[in-house]
């Protein structure tokens, strides 16, 4: 005991030698007699216990376990019974050479920081130094090294209160519970989460450093130990919300899950804990400023963790902040807009039907999400958030979320729609505003006609007016469930054909031009197809049109030439008969060439057409002036009979059987010269049967 004083030195000076024997077992006894010495001769030790530091360090790194164990536990006590100015040497040893080894040894370095953290003569100058070591032991995989940490850590707290229970007696007395709390956590008592708050600003900068850490583990570990003190800190984060963010930020954006994750849940708890009056107005300047998808990950964390009831009075900020164009349209990126995707699904999920208020915006944010190409994967998401939406609103479905606001979005989308070019991404929105909106987008027809007339000019961006043309294409396909849902789309026919689709239809040089008239050609198909063009409407507009059909009969798109043939024979079956000598002559002169076109389909449209031909001058008043012009037409047709498709074969004998009832004797005539040439003399043997049953039955 205290007899051994006079020999303080000797006995050090002999323990610094054979701290770093050879042998292990002399190793490991040294220790023992180290913690012997410190703990019979207190007083005077602490005087030479920095000189055992030195070789206890270099022995920590020992080949075996068990000296590096006992090391550990002597260093504890010669630090606790001696100068605590040597805890900054051994801390950095520790974390170094226990981090991550057996479960033992790093028992043993919890126990030792536990009992520092305890008993240590100038613990108050190391609580900013010890406190993460210990709460980093929260999150280990071990039970054993939780349950010791916990233990630990509930008798620091606890003695700390004791210490300083004047300053702390009104927290004791009227200390109130959050009434928003994590679900699940258990909170920690008042001395711990005091210790956190008054070391906090200590700790921050140099955890700030190690979560963004080259090592993983140490990002891991860091971002672990960050939830750990804001759980404890609670309200005390706000003053260090700067910092915190800007770490939350960076973290975010880690290649590693397990970081990322730690991080949401830590920004979870500034929603829980911290004003939103504060917290959001932080991030969404930061989000106006640089938007990035770490700083949306955040602000959905934020959110996510914030009671309905804190969040009502900002709703509308969040909501125009998020459908701003320079949030919303910041990037194309596929990260950046699943972000922005859920951090609208948590508003949605937080704040239910308070999401009235900013329904508009919030479709905005979708609509944009929905445009962005990269994000056509989202589609499906996208529409269920929608549904969501109108779900907490009480509708029936996300339809009537676009009935609410129809109006608005096409108003909010067609504000520039004068100076779109291909690349705006308001032709995007546009489109998804059409398409997606099913039977809605016919109650907007005066806006969406209106910006079509707009940018479906012959000088706009002709990828513009392609891509325009190909929306209008699809809805008309789908008329009735679309732009005519309300029977309102006739009205606007004139303002579609005059002003949209005959302008579209002059010939221009170019593929890009070519495709334009195809889908105008396409559009105007689509019209007639689904009989909304009535007969007097197709009388009205055949002067206007039928120059530009006829010459899209030669357009080197096939798609192109089968539209025209189909629109030109339904114009000769409705008002064919009122065609004079030149119209009828046009007409059947440009269709008979589609006979020789290399496209099966076009070959039948053109047979087709030429059936309505027929019929149309049968019933006209110029029948008699057009003898010549039907005889050289049974020529052709007889030529034809034998084309290479069977099925055209059969069409033109259809053309012909009609045509027969024009001039019977003429096509006779026509049949018994040629008959004896065809590869297929059937079909002539067939045609005079034909007509000589028609002499019979008249």
């Amino acid at each position: 005991g205290v007899a051994m004083v006079p020999y303080l030195t000797e006995v050090i000076r002999i323990l610094q030698t054979t701290l770093l024997d050879h042998y292990a077992e002399v190793r490991r006894e040294s220790c023992r007699c180290a913690m012997a010495c410190a703990q019979a001769m207190p007083e005077h030790f602490h005087m030479q216990s920095e000189s055992l530091i030195k070789p206890l360090m270099q022995t920590i790194s020992h080949q075996h376990y068990r000296v590096r164990v006992d090391v550990i536990q002597a260093t504890g006590t010669v630090i606790q019974f001696g100068n605590g100015k040597s805890v900054d040497d051994v801390l950095l040893s520790h974390s170094e050479n226990t981090r991550g080894t057996t479960p033992c040894m790093f028992l043993k370095m919890l126990a030792v920081i536990g009992e520092w953290l305890l008993h240590l003569r100038d613990r108050y100058s190391y609580f900013h130094k010890l406190i993460p070591l210990l709460l980093g032991s929260f999150s280990d995989e071990i039970p054993e090294n939780v349950k010791l940490a916990w233990t630990y850590w509930e008798k620091i707290g606890l003695q700390w209160e004791k210490e300083n229970e004047e300053d702390l007696k009104d927290k004791m007395d009227f200390s109130v519970s959050p009434l928003h709390y994590p679900k699940g956590v258990t909170r920690p008592g008042l001395g711990c989460r005091e210790l956190v708050s008054r070391n906090l600003s200590k700790i921050l900068p140099g955890l700030s450093h190690d979560i963004t850490d080259w090592v993983e583990s140490t990002r891991v570990k860091a971002s672990q130990l960050l939830h750990t003190l804001l759980l404890h800190a609670e309200d005390y984060i706000t003053q260090h919300m700067e910092l915190l963010l800007r770490t939350l930020y960076q973290a975010c954006l880690d290649e590693e899950r397990e970081v990322v994750k730690n991080c949401v849940k830590a920004a979870e708890l500034i929603g829980t804990f911290v004003s939103p009056k504060v917290s959001l107005k932080l991030i969404t300047s930061a989000l106006k400023k640089t938007p990035k998808p770490s700083c949306i990950m955040v602000l959905t964390a934020v959110i996510r963790g914030s009671p309905k009831e804190i969040l009502q009075p900002h709703l509308t900020d969040l909501g125009n902040t998020l459908s701003q164009a320079e949030v919303c349209q910041r990037s194309e990126e596929v990260f950046y807009m699943e972000q922005l995707l859920y951090c609208v699904q948590a508003l949605i999920e937080v704040c239910q039907e308070n999401c009235k208020g900013i329904s508009f915006q919030l479709m905005k944010v979708l609509v944009t999400i929905m445009a962005t190409p990269s994000s056509q994967h989202l589609r499906e998401k996208v529409e269920e958030t929608m549904s969501s939406l109108a779900e907490v609103q009480q509708l029936d479905s996300f339809l009537y979320l676009y009935k609410q606001h129809m109006v608005q979005l096409m108003e909010w989308v067609s504000v520039s729609c004068d100076d779109w070019t291909c690349y705006s991404p308001e032709v995007l929105q546009f489109d998804v505003i059409a398409t997606h909106s099913g039977p809605v987008i016919g109650e907007a027809l005066k806006n969406f006609i209106l910006v079509l007339k707009t940018c479906l000019q012959p000088n706009k961006d002709p990828q513009l007016r392609l891509k325009l043309f190909t929306v209008l294409f699809q809805l008309l396909q789908k008329a009735s469930e679309t732009v005519n849902s309300q029977g309102l789309f006739p009205s606007y026919l004139e303002t579609v054909i005059k002003d949209i689709l005959a302008p579209n239809l002059q010939w221009h040089a170019g593929r890009t031009a070519a495709a334009i008239r195809s889908t105008a050609v396409s559009c105007l198909w689509a019209l007639v197809h689904c009989e909304m063009l009535s007969p007097e409407e197709i009388l009205k507009i055949k002067d206007g049109l039928m120059p530009q059909i006829i010459a899209a009969l030669d357009e080197d798109s096939k798609l192109t030439r089968l539209m025209a043939c189909r629109i030109v024979g339904v114009v000769c079956k409705v008002c064919g008969r009122q065609f004079d000598e030149d119209k009828f002559t046009n007409t059947y002169t440009e269709v008979l060439k589609r006979l020789d076109d290399a496209s099966c389909d076009v070959r039948l449209a053109a047979a087709h057409t030429l059936t309505n031909w027929f019929k149309a001058l049968k019933d006209s008043d110029v029948k008699s002036a057009m003898e010549n012009h039907a005889e050289f037409l049974y020529q052709e047709l007889l030529v034809h009979l034998d084309d290479p498709d069977q099925n055209t074969q059969n069409a033109v004998l259809e053309v012909l059987k009609e045509g027969s009832g024009l001039y019977p004797e003429l096509l006779v005539r026509e049949i018994e010269g040629v008959v004896h040439k065809h590869r297929t003399p059937a079909y002539c043997n067939q045609l005079l049967h034909h007509i000589q049953s028609a002499r019979e039955s008249a």
